[in-house]
């Protein structure tokens, strides 16, 4: 066992095992049953109970203990301190462990997708993606499902702004076929890039929205052509990604919520 430091305040610990000791499978406690749980003898343990009970964080009937709301203030300065890229960084790499390819999250700047939070697996792009990297939105299946979200007057907007320029022999280049491609991941729920962006490259994204619905990021895995056939695509990696969009929406909501 580790020797505390010198720094080390035991009362603190303490404490802090108590508050843990109460879990889904034990919501009330009784003093013994804390002591046991902390290997406190009775005396320390109703000592930290009582102190709980009188700051708020727990209330007690005269046998058994319990928590009340109040401790999960102890998290909010930490939840509210968390980033999209922080919350979305543990469900990228659990989906790149998962499915073997590289995962992103992206959002809307203008007429771009900024990446802001990347597990890679390996290198499939020509060009080298990293957090900041911004491709043209309508080239890329992050880009259609943020675009997929916008309103009618900000959809024209952008595209009146835009010049669909080909990036490969497949690259979508006319706005009504555009409008189509966003129509139908409207329908779908999910955007499929296949060789737009570049050769060799087929990317498939979800959106990430918030507790009202709006769309405000993009999770994407992004392999080889050569790797997945489309239906491959659609029957392996999409069930994935959206189990991950959706995980991270969870998670976006509880921080909301609690904040």
């Amino acid at each position: 066992m580790t020797e505390p430091s010198p720094d080390h305040v035991q009362s603190l610990a303490r404490g802090l095992a108590v508050l843990r000791s109460f879990d889904a499978e034990h919501p009330s406690r009784t003093l013994s049953e804390v002591a046991h749980a902390t290997d406190l003898t009775r005396a320390t343990a109703r000592r930290f109970l009582r102190t709980l009970v009188e700051l708020g964080y727990m209330r007690s009937d005269g046998t058994r203990f319990w928590l009340t709301p109040r401790v999960l203030e102890l998290g909010y300065s930490f939840l509210s301190s968390l980033t999209l890229p922080d919350l979305a960084g543990p469900h990228l790499e659990a989906l790149a462990e998962k499915v073997r390819e590289s995962t992103s999250v992206s959002i809307l700047d203008g007429a771009d997708i900024v990446y802001v939070a990347r597990v890679p697996v390996s290198r499939i792009m020509t060009v080298s993606i990293n957090i900041g990297t911004r491709f043209p939105a309508f080239a890329t299946s992050m880009g259609r499902v943020l675009l997929a979200d916008l309103d009618a007057d900000a959809l024209s907007e952008y595209l009146d702004s835009i010049e669909l320029t080909p990036l490969t022999d497949t690259t979508v280049t006319t706005k009504r076929q555009l409008r189509a491609e966003l129509a139908q991941v409207r329908i779908d729920g999910y955007s499929v890039v296949d060789q737009e962006l570049e050769q060799g490259l087929r990317s498939m994204a979800a959106p990430v929205r918030d507790q009202h619905g709006a769309v405000v990021a993009a999770v994407n895995i992004s392999t080889h052509a050569a790797r997945y056939t489309l239906r491959e695509v659609h029957d392996s990696l999409i069930p994935a990604l959206l189990e991950t969009s959706a995980a991270i929406e969870h998670d976006l909501s509880q921080i909301r919520s609690n904040t």
